[in-house]
């Protein structure tokens, strides 16, 4: 590989990655980066995990999708290992699936089934939290080799650090959406039932506790109806 070309592509996709608009929109890219920087990379996905539920996110085909939920069926898998930082290793790569892999003995001769004949996963995070895993597949046994690993591992610590401020920019997003939903409903209750604004605030409060709604969805409904 030539390094300093591939510097050259990293820091114009790390570019590219801050100019997405969503953090949908970050993902694809950083899976279809994926593809296009690692030279032996056919497939790549993002997997997150909630307890031992998975989640697929930005999959570049249907296999991707498929190898995700053989690894939350079985329990077991690279990908579903390396999205669980108490394993204690942030990179997994399995060289050939056409051997016996002892450490995932069920999903190895099932993934090669799906087409699956190499792969690598990389722990997505940063200091502060931990994103999920970029998984790396690639059709042909024995496909990844110790440049492509270090490709993508360089990929992964780009897209984490991307990753996590889109996730904070629409965490932001939303949370000024709300405030501004909120003190709209505030002002329409306070005209029509002369309130002060602590008490429309508690009116808000008190119909999203009893019917158990979350107080944005309350405030969107008075903005939308002139009333609860």
């Amino acid at each position: 590989m030539d390094w300093r070309e591939f510097a050259q592509q990293m820091a114009s996709m790390a570019r590219d990655l801050l100019a997405q608009k969503s953090v949908d929109a970050t993902l694809k890219r950083i899976t279809g980066a994926a593809t296009e920087l690692v030279e032996a990379c056919d497939e790549a996905g993002i997997l997150i995990l909630s307890g031992q539920t998975v989640g697929t996110l930005a999959p570049t085909s249907q296999l991707v999708t498929d190898s995700d939920q053989l690894q939350e069926q079985l329990g077991e898998g690279p990908c579903f290992d390396a999205a669980r930082p108490e394993v204690g290793e942030r990179v997994f790569r399995i060289a050939d699936f056409t051997r016996e892999q002892p450490r995932w003995p069920a999903y190895a001769p099932r993934a090669h089934d799906l087409g699956i004949g190499s792969m690598m996963g990389f722990l997505l995070y940063t200091d502060e939290e931990e994103l999920g895993a970029l998984n790396l597949y690639a059709h042909r046994p024995g496909a990844f080799t110790d440049t492509d690993e270090t490709a993508g591992w360089l990929l992964a610590s780009h897209a984490a650090v991307a990753l996590s401020g889109a996730r904070a920019h629409a965490q932001m997003q939303q949370a000024i959406a709300t405030r501004h939903t909120i003190g709209e409903a505030m002002g329409i209750l306070m005209g029509s039932r002369n309130l002060t604004e602590e008490q429309a605030f508690d009116v808000l409060r008190r119909y999203s506790m009893e019917n158990n709604i979350k107080l944005r969805e309350v405030a969107q409904r008075v903005s939308e109806e002139g009333a609860l």
